[in-house]
C-alpha cells in the first residue's frame, strides 16, 4: 500500500454549497471528512440566488435555517416580473411558489438570498478541515480506499490522501467526471453569460414592487442583496474582454434610466444542461452540477444538488459505521438520476416558457398594443410547477419497500406534476404534518430511522440493533391520512422518505429489524 500524507473517511471535492451542505451533513453523523477547494476562498459571486422549499426542509433539520433566512430577502421577493425595461410597468409577473408566501404542505419558507450570503453560513456549520486553494489532480482507486494526489496552488505542494469514499462536487467542469470517463447526455451548452455586479440607486423602480428578477428585453436585472447592490446577467458580448461593462449595464438600464453604475465584479459562465450517465464509480460518488448542470430558470440547479446529498450522506454513513452494506451507495444513483432527468426536462421547458414571454411581448408591441397591456402567461399559477417536483419526488430502489399495500384512497403525486399531494406511499418524503407546536414530522427525522406509529409501546419493544432507530408518536388526528390503523406505522429514512409502511401491527418481532437489514443492504441477519 503506498505511502499517504493524510487519511479520511470522505475527501469532498468542491466548496460550493452543494460541497459543504454534504460536509455539514457528514459531521451530523461523526463521519471524518477534509474537503478541497480549487478556489482561493468562498465564492463572492451572488450566483445561485434561490433556496427552494425542500433546500430550507434539509437545513432546518441541520438547524440552519432561521440563520439563512436572517441574511435573505423578505417573502414579497419572491416573484419575477418581466418589463421592457426596468423602469417601465410590469407587462407580466409570476410568483416563486413556495418563497413568496408560506404552503401548508412544509413547515418552511424558501428564500431568495445569495450565494455569497448561504455559502459561509454553511462554512461555520461544520467543524472539520477544510482547504482553500487545492486541486484534485489525480486518483488511484484501492480495494478499500482512494488514493487522491492534491494540488496546493499556493505552495506548489502536492500531497496525497487516502480516503474511503470520495465526493465529487466540483461543479458542471468536473475533474472527477472527465478523470473517471463519465459521458453525459443533453443538449450540452445552452449559451455564454455574463455577470455584472454593481450598486446603483434603482429604488425608485423596484420599492414598490420588489422582485428577485426583472426580466427585460436588454437582460435580467436583481438586487444582491437585502441592503443594496444589483446585478445584470445577459449574453456575453462578442468582445467581452474590451467592453465598457458600466456603459453596458446603462444602456440595458434603458435610455430614460440616466443611471451610471459603479460595477464591482464581473463573471463569465456557460449554461450547460446535462446529466451524467451514472452518479456513482467504484468509490467515487458524484453529486450537484457534477452530475446535472441545469439551466438557471427555476433556480433547481443547486437545490437539485442539495437534494442529491441529502439523499446521499446518511448512505455513507451507514456503510462506514458498519450497519449498511456497500450496496446500498447503488441505490443513491438509482433514485437521483430518474429525478435529473426530470429536472432537466423541466428546466429546459421552463425556459422554453419564459421566451414565449418575450416573443408574445415582442409580437403585442409590433401589432401597437399599449405598453402596459399585460401579456397572458404561458403557464399556471404554480410557478413552473415546482412544488411537485421538488415535494412529489418518489424514490424507486432496494432502499424501499414498496410492496406494503397502499389504502386505494392514497392519492400518489407526481414528480413532475404542477401540484404536490402528500401522500403516505413508500418512496415518497413523509408528509408534514404537525406533531405539536411548531414540530413537524419532518422535525422528526434526523441521524435516525424513525418510526412514526399511533401505537409506540407496540413496537418499542422490537429489536432494532445495529441500526439507529426512534418510535414517535404520531397523534391519532394523523393516522388517517398516513394510511394507518391504530397499531400501524410509517418507517422513514434519515432523509425524510418513507421506506416502509404497515397499515395494521407489526407481524412479529422480527418485522423492524428485518424490514431495517432489506433497506440498508446489510448483511446482519
Amino acid at each position: 500500500m503506498p505511502a499517504v500524507d493524510a487519511e479520511t473517511a470522505v475527501l469532498i471535492v468542491g466548496g460550493g454549497p452543494v460541497g459543504l451542505t454534504a460536509r455539514a451533513l457528514l459531521a451530523r453523523w461523526g463521519v471524518r471528512t477534509l474537503l478541497v477547494e480549487k478556489r482561493t476562498g468562498l465564492s463572492p459571486f451572488p450566483r445561485s440566488r434561490l433556496v427552494n422549499v425542500r433546500s430550507m426542509e434539509i437545513y432546518r433539520g441541520l438547524g440552519l435555517a432561521a440563520r439563512i433566512t436572517d441574511r435573505a430577502f423578505a417573502p414579497e421577493y419572491g416573484r419575477i416580473r418581466f418589463r421592457d425595461t426596468l423602469y417601465d410597468r410590469d407587462f407580466a409577473t409570476a410568483a416563486m411558489v413556495g418563497v413568496d408566501a408560506p404552503v401548508p404542505e412544509s413547515p418552511v419558507i424558501g428564500v431568495l438570498t445569495s450565494q455569497d450570503r448561504l455559502e459561509p453560513t454553511l462554512l461555520a456549520a461544520a467543524d472539520a478541515p477544510v482547504r482553500f486553494g487545492v486541486e484534485l489532480v489525480d486518483l488511484v482507486e484501492e480495494a478499500q480506499s482512494v488514493v487522491a494526489v492534491l494540488a496546493d496552488h499556493g505552495s506548489g505542494e502536492r500531497t496525497r490522501v487516502r480516503a474511503r469514499y470520495v465526493l465529487a462536487a466540483d461543479g458542471a467542469r468536473s475533474t472527477l467526471r472527465a478523470l473517471l470517463g463519465i459521458a453525459t447526455t443533453g443538449p450540452g451548452e445552452l449559451g455564454r453569460f455574463t455577470t455584472v455586479v454593481f450598486d446603483a440607486d434603482l429604488g425608485r423602480w423596484s420599492a414598490d414592487q420588489p422582485a428577485g428578477v426583472y426580466f427585460t428585453a436588454h437582460g435580467s436585472f436583481g438586487p444582491v442583496h437585502p441592503e443594496g447592490g444589483w446585478l445584470w446577467f445577459g449574453l456575453t458580448p462578442d468582445d467581452a474582454a474590451h467592453t465598457d461593462w458600466p456603459d453596458l449595464v446603462s444602456r440595458a438600464l434603458g435610455p430614460r434610466a440616466e443611471v451610471r453604475p459603479e460595477v464591482l465584479r464581473v463573471q463569465h459562465w456557460v449554461m450547460n444542461a446535462f446529466v451524467a450517465e451514472r452518479f456513482r464509480q467504484g468509490r467515487v460518488v458524484l453529486a450537484g452540477d457534477a452530475v446535472h448542470a441545469l439551466p438557471i430558470t427555476g433556480g433547481l440547479g443547486m437545490n437539485t444538488g442539495v437534494a442529491d446529498v441529502h439523499n446521499l450522506c446518511w448512505k455513507l454513513a451507514g456503510v462506514l459505521r458498519g450497519w449498511a452494506g456497500p450496496g446500498l451507495l447503488d441505490t443513491y444513483g438509482t433514485e437521483r438520476l430518474p429525478v435529473a432527468h426530470r429536472t432537466l426536462d423541466q428546466t429546459v421547458a421552463a425556459t422554453r416558457l419564459m421566451v414565449q414571454v418575450q416573443t408574445r411581448r415582442n409580437e403585442q408591441l409590433r401589432s401597437g398594443a399599449a405598453a402596459a397591456d399585460p401579456v397572458e402567461l404561458p403557464w399556471s399559477d404554480r410557478y413552473f410547477a415546482q412544488l411537485g417536483l421538488v415535494l412529489g419526488v418518489a424514490y424507486r430502489s432496494g432502499a424501499v419497500l414498496s410492496d406494503a399495500p397502499a389504502p386505494p384512497e392514497a392519492p400518489d403525486s407526481s414528480a413532475g406534476g404542477t401540484d404536490y399531494v402528500p401522500t403516505p406511499e413508500p418512496g415518497h418524503r413523509m408528509p408534514h404534518l404537525w406533531l405539536a407546536p411548531g414540530r413537524s414530522t419532518l422535525d422528526a427525522c434526523g441521524e435516525w430511522f424513525t418510526l412514526l406509529t399511533p401505537d409506540p409501546a407496540r413496537w418499542e419493544h422490537l429489536p432494532t440493533a445495529p441500526w439507529p432507530v426512534r418510535v414517535e408518536a404520531l397523534p391519532r388526528a394523523h393516522t388517517e391520512p398516513c394510511g394507518l390503523g391504530p397499531h400501524g406505522a410509517l418507517l422513514v429514512r434519515p432523509d425524510g422518505h418513507i421506506a416502509a409502511r404497515w397499515p395494521a401491527a407489526p407481524p412479529s418481532d422480527a418485522t423492524l429489524r428485518q424490514a431495517l437489514a432489506a433497506v440498508t443492504g446489510s448483511p446482519t441477519s
